[in-house]
């Protein structure tokens, strides 16, 4: 798991016996105590810290998830891959590359599975099925992921 920690913050969460991989099972309002940071930045660390626990979900995926403003499994569980892939590409002004559309798929299946161990890559027949099917939006993005100026 990868958390943007500052230096302060590592220490405050070390000083308190918290590790990071019990991030996601404190409450906000204890978070920001720990860390000794505003609700906000806890409830960042908190979302970034829950997607990372599901298997194969890195730190990017991560943040694309809070950019769409999600901040907890709870508040996927109604939502698609596909219809998430549209919006972050939309939102971002290109195209991602198609395994990132599989790791949504994968953390809506686990919020609402979520003693699942399946990985990302376990969606992405289910993504070749239906894009063959349903094709892409018409005003997709025209750039790709690997064109986009960082």
């Amino acid at each position: 798991m990868k958390l943007p920690l500052e230096y302060n913050e590592r220490k405050n969460l070390r000083l308190a016996k918290v590790k990071q991989i019990k991030i996601p099972e404190i409450e906000i309002d204890r978070l920001a105590q720990f860390l000794d940071s505003s609700l906000k930045r806890a409830k960042y660390i908190k979302a970034l810290a829950e997607f990372q626990m599901i298997p194969s979900i890195g730190p990017k995926i991560a943040q694309s998830v809070i950019d769409l403003g999600y901040y907890s499994l709870a508040d996927m569980k109604d939502q698609t891959g596909a219809e998430l892939i549209n919006r972050l590409e939309k939102q971002k002004g290109y195209w991602h590359d198609p395994c990132a559309e599989d790791a949504l798929r994968c953390i809506v299946h686990h919020a609402n599975h979520p003693d699942s161990n399946k990985n990302w890559w376990h969606f992405t027949s289910e993504r070749k099925k239906f894009r063959v099917q349903y094709g892409y939006p018409q005003d997709r993005p025209i750039k790709p992921w690997h064109e986009r100026k960082h």
